[in-house]
């Protein structure tokens, strides 16, 4: 129950984030601005002009001849990333940026500013520099004797915490179809090379004729029998 006098504590944008998985999957240029002036964002602010032009069913570019807060399409970087800027129009060619929204992967969240992105900065910065005193001081000793002195090897009073296995999430069906759709557009603009088919030489056969010599022997006629004198 909020206490009287008090005004409700609003919580930090830069916390918080929304998206809508029924558009997930279709989004792309032509729809994004549908897809970011959802009812249920709660980025969008329903009394810009962009709701009256799309009541009106008016045609966007009407946007430049009002003045007030609008929403533009700022820059597009497909198929994941989209960045829309919040700004009040003061003519049709002087407007003023009030804030930043970048939609990655179907998820909105609200660009932080300069301040926040110094602040947070900062903090982290003096964190770790508590940190790091707080391990100097538990290993230093002081003895009556001796006076102050430092103990690196058993003095740490700081136990390393055992990292537990931080376990991955499979993906989703969007980062599938995102995934496949930018490995097909890579393959189309930088196609494999063919590779051509290697001929092989053909070595022209050599015959080998072989001589058979023939080796003449001479025949010589038996010895004639002579008669037996007695």
């Amino acid at each position: 129950m909020m206490m009287p006098g008090k005004t409700p504590v609003q919580e930090n944008p830069l916390g918080l984030s929304w998206h809508d998985s029924a558009w997930i999957p279709v989004l792309n240029p032509s729809n994004i601005m549908d897809y970011f002036s959802e009812r249920s964002n709660p980025f969008y602010d329903r009394t810009c002009n962009n709701e009256i032009v799309k009541m009106q069913r008016l045609s966007p570019d009407q946007l430049n001849n009002m003045t007030g807060l609008e929403y533009i399409l700022l820059h597009v970087q497909e198929p994941i990333l989209y960045v829309i800027r919040k700004q009040l129009r003061h003519s049709p060619t002087q407007a003023s940026a009030v804030a930043d929204y970048y939609i990655i992967a179907g998820v909105v969240y609200q660009a932080p500013d300069l301040g926040s992105v110094v602040s947070s900065r900062l903090l982290s910065t003096v964190h770790h520099l508590q940190s790091a005193f707080d391990e100097a001081s538990s290993c230093s000793r002081y003895h009556p004797s001796k006076g102050y002195s430092w103990d690196f090897k058993n003095g740490k009073a700081l136990a390393a915490k055992k990292e537990t296995p931080v376990r991955e999430e499979p993906s989703s069906l969007f980062q599938r179809q995102r995934v496949d759709m930018l490995l097909a557009e890579l393959t189309r603009k930088f196609p494999l090379p063919v590779p051509k088919p290697v001929h092989q030489a053909v070595e022209p056969s050599v015959e080998i004729k072989q001589e058979v010599k023939s080796e003449k022997k001479d025949m010589k006629p038996p010895p004639e029998k002579k008669p037996r004198l007695n």
